[in-house]
């Protein structure tokens, strides 16, 4: 087998690796993400115990379920403990995310 095709094709899967890399990181964890801000109801929230917590760690992860107003994919964040209690289920508000990440939610007072 002639050298160059070897380099070629090597070179072909370093390159390929590379951009399923990027954006395997940049769809997928949200990396480099545009802030968004849509407007939400919460569906549900729930809260799960970690295993394996050390002391001064939070024993459990929240998460709100919400779905856009103007239609679009149901979807699940990771929040803190004062949005998890601050929020309820049929709340309506205009939410703040970076690809997977939840950054504020602003709640809408009737």
């Amino acid at each position: 087998m002639p050298t160059p095709l070897i380099f070629m094709v090597t070179g072909l899967l370093v390159l390929s690796a590379f951009y399923a890399l990027r954006i395997y990181r940049r769809h997928v964890q949200g990396d480099q993400a545009p802030e968004k801000t849509v407007q939400v109801e919460i569906l549900d929230k729930q809260s799960i115990a970690v295993t394996g917590a050390r002391p001064g760690e939070d024993s459990e992860a929240y998460w709100i379920y919400v779905q856009p107003l103007r239609g679009g994919p149901k979807r699940e964040f990771e929040v803190g403990v004062h949005y998890y209690h601050a929020l309820n289920p049929g709340d309506r508000g205009t939410m703040t995310y970076q690809g997977q990440t939840f950054r504020h939610f602003a709640l809408q007072r009737d």
